[in-house]
């Protein structure tokens, strides 16, 4: 039953220092990112978080041009309010953010959620052939 807990957003409602304890220790795609990283990704991000009694429970991210396209990343439900709709919750809410703003493209990447995310629409790419992928070389 998720009907205690409220959705919230902008960066300024998020609780960043739990949001990187989460990230930076549990979540694969995240594992040792700097709080600095995580705030400055906030501050040129939409935001949103599910909260219960004034603490955070989840939270997910947004880049956007408002008007084109985002992608959606940094989704992440506390272990233990997990398994009671709250990430799909979470994500119908971003979803429906972005559908009243007109993006007509959101991309995501998940290794094991993928459920969460066809639940609201989400589906493969049509042909992921046509993407490519730049990552900087270190040093």
């Amino acid at each position: 039953m998720t009907d205690a807990f409220d959705i919230r957003t902008g960066s300024a409602a998020m609780d960043l220092d739990l949001v990187h304890q989460w990230l930076s220790t549990d979540a694969y795609w995240a594992t040792g990112r700097s709080r600095e990283a995580v705030a400055t990704a906030a501050e040129h991000s939409l935001n949103f978080g599910t909260f219960a009694g004034g603490r955070q429970v989840a939270y997910a991210r947004v880049v956007t041009d408002h008007a084109n396209f985002a992608w959606l990343c940094d989704v992440y439900v506390d272990r233990g309010h997990r398994g009671r709709g709250l990430g799909t919750r979470l994500v119908a809410a971003v979803v429906e953010h972005l559908d009243d703003l007109g993006v007509r493209r959101t991309l995501l990447a998940t290794h094991d959620a993928h459920g969460v995310y066809a639940d609201v629409g989400f589906g493969a790419l049509p042909d992921p052939t046509m993407w490519m992928i730049r990552t900087p070389h270190p040093g």
